[in-house]
């Protein structure tokens, strides 16, 4: 029999084809099934308007059936079938493709429902080549007497002969290559294996994809105390066939999301929300996404991949496509299944993204509307998963310079000295004072901490509300907010925070200029990186505290000091000591001024010492200044 050859310009392109197209060799189970589900596809709407079509819909499969003895894995289908010429069009043609001529014709099924098929391009039938060096396909057209048997062994050619009449459908017989150092093609014969890459890629496949397995039970009769087992082979159904996605939501129970969340993406908890979306139009798609309770160990990783399991027709394409979320929502686990999207010849890849970056923004603002109503029907499901992922959206804020602040700005919750439940900036707005235009804030470790602060004391002492910004993204985000409904953050450790009188600052003016040489003298003995030192009538009963001046606040130039290489950074705050005018210390140091200069020295270092460990700063020399404290108290003797 003579062999014939490919019809395409080279054998290069054959060749490109079994080693290049495709990422990963166990892809050839999910070309090969969905080929086997587009001939059983084609076969069921044929039988819709031609009687002669005896099979019922529930008559169809697909068939899996390994032999490791012969190393052949052999994928069966009961569909359409194929005629001489059909596969030397379909197989002898590489890139032409009868799916995709089925469906240009516009096939449509029952009530005139679009009939899905898989394949588009014709080749993933020859990535079977990567796990087998010979391949029989043996076809028998439905309605038709003759079989027909296409051999090949790759690039040389293939032959096609008359075969033994079988019943009408195709059978795909693979040959395994020899196992190597690198390669275990056996692996594709193991009975877990299978199992495994159905329900990885065809487990929506809409047939029955069946295997003969083997299993254990006890054998009759065994003793209770010393059972004997015994295998015995059963028929077992793979595939799930029916996406949970594509049944109503009347039909799913909660219990039913949480079991799927909790398989398919190996989470030990329920998920924390489940928001379904689907779509016709412009773009037709379906979603199911899912919020988790936790984040995962690595979320705040480099470690940690984003994406959503991305589905054509209920083959899974992609298992993280990150192009459909926002880094901001990277936190959303789940799918989106689509038929719309335009694939690459693998169909591993998208070819073109126009559509995806449609489907992209949808899910973002279905996921936004999704977390606003949990934050203001289900508050404290929301502060749960605020706890989780709040600092990815207090990244989004300050991400790609502000750009993501519209969709945002709503969600994120800071600490508050008006309760110990967080609160949102609509919320604090809503609370201002008459005339306050600004939105208050202080930075620091801890909500402890901040409270503490001389400033924060001062503020909230007058009737005003602060944020306590506990986290190291939280000032970097307002920076990047800048305001909220016209009203612009502050931080109370700077010098924007006055809320003094104009007399009262009049006052205080005149107060610095006449003590500017003292002052000026404490700067110089303090040196280290303060910008000035100067009095302050905002500081209560505290005597002195840590200003910012400068874009750059001391809370800033901390968090930027833990950052990796941190210690080549230039970006320093503008610092000031600040002394309480109002305090007993304030006419202590101006005595000492007149008096005991070096005493004067001395007290505004441990002043300065003093102002950092109340801002949470770290001493430079804590040696130096524990000695000075020494000294100081034996001259108090």
């Amino acid at each position: 029999m003579a062999k014939k050859q490919f019809k395409t310009e080279s054998k290069k392109l054959l060749d490109m084809m079994i080693n290049s197209v495709y990422t990963h060799k166990e892809i050839f189970l999910r070309e090969l099934i969905s080929n086997a589900s587009d001939a059983v596809d084609k076969l069921y709407f044929r039988s819709l308007t031609d009687s002669s079509v005896t099979l019922k819909k529930g008559d169809y499969e697909i068939r899996l059936i390994p032999d490791k003895a012969a190393r052949t894995l052999e994928i069966r289908d009961n569909g359409c079938g194929m005629t001489r010429d059909e596969l030397e069009q379909n197989l002898g043609t590489i890139a032409r493709s009868g799916s995709f001529e089925f469906k240009k014709a516009g096939a449509s099924g029952e009530d005139g429902e679009k009939v899905d098929i898989i394949g588009q391009f014709g080749v993933g039938f020859y990535s079977a080549f990567m796990v087998s060096d010979h391949i029989t396909v043996t076809s028998r057209a439905y309605g038709s007497d003759e079989t027909w048997k296409w051999q090949s062994s790759g690039v040389d050619g293939y032959t096609v002969e008359q075969a033994e009449t079988g019943e009408p459908g195709t059978s795909v017989l693979l040959r395994l290559r020899p196992d190597t150092e690198d390669e275990k093609y056996s692996e594709f014969l193991e009975e877990y294996r299978l199992r495994s890459l159905v329900s990885k890629y065809s487990d929506y496949i809409r047939w029955p994809i069946r295997m003969e397995v083997t299993k254990s039970r006890r054998r009759e009769g065994s003793p209770d105390d010393a059972p004997e087992y015994e295998e015995y082979r059963e028929d077992e159904t793979l595939n799930r066939m029916i996406p949970i996605w594509k049944k109503e939501k009347s039909e799913v129970t909660d219990e039913e999301y949480s079991v799927f969340y909790q398989d398919k993406f190996r989470d030990f908890e329920a998920p924390l929300k489940v928001i379904r979306q689907k779509t016709e139009g412009v773009s037709e798609y379906v979603a199911l996404l899912f919020i988790p309770a936790r984040a995962p160990y690595n979320y705040y990783s480099r470690d940690y991949e984003k994406g959503l399991q991305l589905y054509s027709n209920g083959v899974l394409i992609m298992d993280k496509c990150a192009e459909l979320l926002p880094d901001h929502f990277s936190f959303v686990r789940g799918l989106v299944d689509s038929a719309d999207l335009s694939l690459n010849i693998s169909r591993e890849m998208l070819q073109h993204d126009r559509q995806l970056k449609l489907i992209a923004r949808a899910l973002e603002t279905k996921i936004k509307d999704e977390l606003e109503k949990m934050l203001e029907n289900e508050r404290d499901k929301y502060e749960e998963f605020f706890k989780a992922f709040g600092t990815q959206l207090k990244y989004g804020l300050y991400a790609d310079y502000g750009m993501h602040k519209a969709v945002l700005k709503d969600l994120v919750l800071f600490g508050t000295s008006m309760s110990d439940k967080p609160t949102t900036l609509k919320e604090y707005v809503s609370r201002l004072r008459d005339g306050q235009d600004k939105i208050y804030y202080a930075a620091g470790d801890s909500r402890g901490q901040v409270s503490r602060l001389p400033q924060v004391e001062a503020v909230t002492g007058k009737g005003y509300e602060v944020l306590f910004l506990t986290e190291d993204v939280d000032e970097f985000a307002l920076m990047m907010l800048h305001e909220y409904d016209g009203k612009e953050f502050v931080n109370v450790c700077t010098e924007g925070a006055d809320i003094g009188t104009d007399e009262e600052k009049e006052s205080l003016k005149a107060e610095n200029e006449a003590a500017k040489d003292m002052l000026d003298f404490i700067k110089e003995s303090v040196g280290g990186d303060i910008s000035a030192v100067r009095f302050t009538n905002k500081l209560k009963d505290h005597p002195v505290c840590i200003a910012s001046e400068g874009p750059v606040s001391a809370s800033m130039e901390k968090t930027l000091g833990r950052m990796p290489g941190a210690e080549q950074s230039s970006i320093k705050a503008e610092k000031v000591l600040e002394i309480n005018a109002a305090h007993p210390i304030a006419e202590r140091l101006k005595a000492l001024f007149a008096e005991d200069k070096e005493k004067l020295a001395d007290y505004g270092r441990i002043l300065y010492a003093n102002a950092r460990l109340i801002s949470g700063l770290p001493i430079e020399d804590p040696a130096a200044v524990g000695e000075l404290i020494t000294k100081l108290m034996l001259d108090n003797r």
